[in-house]
């Protein structure tokens, strides 16, 4: 079940401790010894560009490759949790909190999702969880990373018809649980008409107009983040 009334819920990633998480990654990349084929061709220089990795489905097992070929990775959380409000209702945080009952007492779990990208047509969405919200912050972001895709952009509204990759060629179709999400191509200047949540990977993968429509139970934005990079994956899915 989830709490909502714990002192736990103030426990919230800074932006100190965000460059901190991110200070030791570079400490990482430096002392950085590849285990996998694909890694030690990066080491080596032999790959240079994250595009031959993701154009040709190579499957990505080691953040440092990922750190290496994008530096200017830039990272968003998502507000994936809810508390009770002072005059009823709820809030949404960032952090997710479950707590377990035992024989001991309760067992507090936090949970925390993070959207990486380029915002230049490269994102990933990643979820973390642990004990601890610096922890589960830095097992997001990790995952993140081991999850980035390449967006297809274009200019598909015949509204627009510019040929600038501002939006997606066509709709498209996303689905995760109960949620369904429908992705429409928008022209130039009508922005990204959808919620807060999804406006954050919507802007790491380089859209910058869309219409997005959605079905089922979008307040487990979980779910939500799910379905729109389900959809955004789909793009590439498409008949002659």
């Amino acid at each position: 079940m989830e709490e909502n009334q714990n002192p736990a819920e103030e426990k919230v990633v800074t932006i100190e401790d965000q460059e901190q998480i991110q200070e030791v990654e570079q400490l990482k990349e430096e002392t950085w010894i590849p285990k996998t084929s694909l890694g030690k061709a990066v080491f080596e220089g032999k790959i240079t560009d994250i595009n031959y990795i993701l154009e040709n489905g190579l499957k990505i097992r080691e953040v440092e490759i990922v750190d290496k070929l994008l530096p200017v990775l830039k990272t968003e959380i998502l507000k994936i949790g809810r508390r009770t409000g002072k005059g009823g209702g709820s809030q949404r945080i960032p952090v997710r909190i479950t707590a377990k009952v035992t024989a001991s007492g309760r067992r507090f779990r936090m949970s925390l999702m993070v959207a990486v990208g380029n915002e230049d047509g490269i994102v990933g969405v990643g979820r973390g969880k642990s004990d601890e919200t610096r922890r589960a912050y830095e097992k997001a972001v990790r995952r993140a990373k081991l999850n980035i895709f390449k967006v297809w952009r274009g200019c598909g509204s015949w509204e627009c018809e510019c040929g600038e990759p501002h939006s997606i060629p066509y709709k498209t179709y996303g689905r995760c649980g109960s949620v369904k999400v429908i992705l429409y191509p928008a022209p130039k200047g009508v922005g990204l008409v959808c919620d807060d949540e999804s406006k954050k990977i919507f802007r790491l993968a380089g859209i910058k107009d869309i219409w997005v429509k959605t079905f089922g139970n979008t307040s487990m934005r979980i779910n939500l983040a799910y379905a729109i990079v389900d959809a955004l994956k789909n793009v590439y899915k498409f008949k002659f």
